[in-house]
């Protein structure tokens, strides 16, 4: 009997002492700091934050030459070469382009130094002058990193844009910031053309691409990135490298309300970010392969792609059209971009990875029977032990369901994946513990604007909890101040809540040309500190950690007085299965909020199949009050399963068929809604779920 009993007990125990150890960690300190009173927090581990990872080095360039020198031989910059280009037909007639990409070519550290100095030559001898602006405006791309870093080479400072920014938006950047040069792809230049007798500083275009169009603006110098770099390499020039204070980047926001702002970004300010992550990210080196396929001129990859060229690893480049063997333009029976690099490390959106999710759980579902059972069962016992209980599935358990079930899953991201890091929006619990398990990787979950590049606080690798996004960056102090309005004070029982304040060396100098938006969100203190008010609303837990709970333009006042947080119901609501998107709309005349959502097609085709609902097309099923009826029982399970009051779940709902992307206009290109674009696009919808 006594074997029994231990054995019972000695799991227990441990579990408890486990779980207490990791709860009493603390990784983050309280601090005193200046500028407004408030609750403030550093990483436990630097009293002081960091400005730079390495003595003497104090510039982006500077960093990139060392690593360049130190891992020469190693391979760096990766492109897929394309094989094949073919055009598919539907059976509606609708025309699909799809991509047979092959193998991998890749260039080595050393080789991709020598491009960045034959461009940054080549930039002198096309006539891009000392002073003058370039702007680098395509998508994701070896070449893209080459002219960032060979425009650091020279301190030119980078205007980045979009390649999925509208007209208005993107001549209003480039007039803005009087850029006389632009880098861009074949599709980006023919928007440029569309718009060049608004653009009134542009001089020079440099296309990515070998081929493009032969009726360029004859008021621009035109050629192509191949002979630039030709150019520089015939007659070289010696790098004027720039100082720590010095602009290297004015990043241009998506622009989720109104027209971009430009954040201007000091070669201190990214630099700092990246030594920062240098110190949380465990085991980062030369063995590493990372996955780059978001935009870079999202500050969240371009930070993480400087992280990656500092420590020797390979970045492969891809996109989120061809990701996956499944992917919309990957021919059928060819290779994906992770399938082809099978990555180590890769960054996602919450986007993405709740679309991850939902697609192995429409698989999982479709199949139905035992596989259904056994991957509920091993999914169950995973859940059970990273929870920390000594009753889940460990060991050589653990291994079974890993070659059974999870295998097959993890192949989807190609095998390989160790750690994947998590930004740009709140992740939810429900997709952080599926990542974890299904994926096999911890995720590093991070906050932070592009106002603090990237920085402000990151979840360390043994931090299994979900929904916190961890504790202050080492270059970060974060503060909450009171904000009465809301009703978060930093005074509140059981944890402080306020603003959330970001202060350190990583802070940007403000918004280009906008001193009166600078001024309302940017302060220095006594002490010399720039801090940034970023409008979240967050709370800090006992061990330092930081939890976003809402959003000041989010929170909207209902008829009899309850507050909707929009945000927070549209993270509750997303986990039904039926949901592709969904924005929630308040209105201050009327007691309850009601809901656009975009449905999930395969998912919501699939009831309606079994249900014997006949349907021309997905608009047509979307319009039929049997699939609102469905998928609105769906969203208040989903509310409830959440805790949503009853007052924050939609009364109403409108069912769209046609997705949001960022082609659209309608949500970022780091996915985010577009609010008000979305109001004004179905402002005849929204009228009428409240008539």
């Amino acid at each position: 009997m006594i074997p029994y009993a231990a054995g019972v007990i000695v799991p227990l125990a441990l579990t408890l002492l486990v779980q207490k150890s990791k709860k009493d960690k603390k990784r983050g300190v309280v601090v005193d700091v200046g500028g407004e009173q408030g609750y403030a927090i550093r990483n436990h581990r630097f009293a002081d934050p960091v400005t730079s990872h390495w003595e003497d080095i104090s510039t982006l360039p500077q960093l990139f030459e060392i690593s360049c020198n130190a891992h020469s031989d190693q391979v760096f910059l990766g492109t897929r070469k394309l094989i094949s280009r073919d055009i598919e037909t539907s059976d509606d007639g609708k025309t699909f382009e799809k991509l047979h990409l092959g193998d991998y070519e890749w260039l080595t550290f050393a080789k991709t130094l020598e491009a960045v100095c034959d461009f940054a030559s080549g930039l002198v001898q096309i006539g891009h002058k000392t002073g003058e602006r370039v702007a680098i405006f395509a998508d994701t791309r070896e070449e893209w990193f080459i002219s960032l870093q060979g425009c650091f080479r020279r301190n030119v400072t980078v205007v980045t844009i979009y390649s999925s920014l509208g007209e208005e938006a993107l001549c209003h950047s480039l007039n803005e910031t009087e850029v006389t040069t632009v880098i861009c792809g074949n599709k980006e230049l023919k928007k440029l053309m569309d718009i060049g007798y608004q653009l009134e500083t542009v001089k020079r275009v440099i296309c990515m691409d070998d081929e493009f169009p032969s009726d360029v603006n004859s008021n621009w110098m035109a050629t192509s990135f191949a002979d630039v770099k030709k150019l520089g390499h015939e007659n070289p020039v010696d790098p004027n490298f720039p100082l720590s204070a010095d602009v290297a980047v004015i990043m241009y926001t998506s622009g989720s309300t109104g027209l971009p702002k430009g954040v201007m970004m000091t070669h201190g300010n990214v630099l700092a970010t990246v030594s920062a992550v240098m110190t949380i990210v465990p085991d980062l080196g030369k063995r590493d392969i990372y996955m780059a396929y978001l935009p870079l001129a999202h500050i969240l990859e371009l930070a993480a792609e400087s992280v990656m060229a500092t420590i020797g690893s390979a970045i492969g480049y891809g996109s989120p059209l061809t990701l996956t063997d499944t992917s919309n333009k990957v021919k059928k029976g060819t290779k994906g971009d992770v399938t082809a690099l099978k990555p180590t490390i890769m960054t996602a959106v919450p986007a993405i990875l709740d679309r991850v999710r939902d697609g192995v759980r429409k698989k999982v579902d479709a199949k139905g029977g035992l596989s259904k059972k056994l991957f509920d069962f091993a999914y169950a016992r995973r859940l059970s032990a990273i929870n920390g209980s000594w009753f889940g599935a460990w060991g050589l358990e653990k291994l079974l369901w890993d070659l059974l079930v999870f295998g097959k899953i993890r192949a989807v991201l190609g095998g390989k994946i160790r750690y994947l890091l998590s930004g740009g929006a709140p992740l939810s619990g429900d997709t952080q513990r599926f990542i974890n398990i299904c994926v096999g990787a911890p995720i590093g979950q991070g906050y932070g604007l592009t106002e603090t590049c990237a920085g402000g606080t990151f979840s360390e690798f043994d931090d299994t909890s979900v929904g916190r996004v961890g504790a202050p960056l080492p270059c970060s102090f974060v503060k909450l101040v009171d904000w009465p309005e809301g009703g978060y004070l930093t005074n509140d029982k059981p944890m402080p809540r306020g603003e959330i304040v970001i202060g350190g060396s990583n802070i940007t100098l403000g918004y280009f040309k906008n001193e009166e938006k600078t001024e309302e969100v940017y302060k220095v203190d006594e002490k010399g500190m720039r801090w940034f008010y970023t409008g979240d609303i967050g709370r800090f837990h006992p061990d330092g950690c930081l939890e976003i709970i809402d959003r000041k333009k989010d929170i909207v006042k209902l008829q009899h007085g309850e507050y909707v947080s929009l945000g927070k119901v549209e993270a509750a609501l997303s986990i039904s299965p039926y949901v592709e998107n969904i924005m929630v709309h308040a209105d201050s005349f009327y007691s309850y909020c009601v809901a656009l959502v975009v449905a999930s097609q395969q998912t919501l085709e699939g009831w309606a199949s079994k249900q014997g609902i006949d349907f021309a097309n997905f608009d047509e099923l979307c319009a039929k009050e049997e699939a609102v009826k469905e998928v609105y029982a769906s969203l208040v399970k989903s509310g409830k399963q959440s805790r949503l009051e009853k007052f924050e779940i939609p009364a109403k709902i409108k069912l769209l068929g046609s997705p949001w992307t960022p082609e659209s206009g309608l949500v970022t290109a780091a996915l985010k809604l577009k609010r008000d674009v979305i109001r004004r696009e179905f402002s005849e919808d929204l009228t009428k779920l409240y008539a």
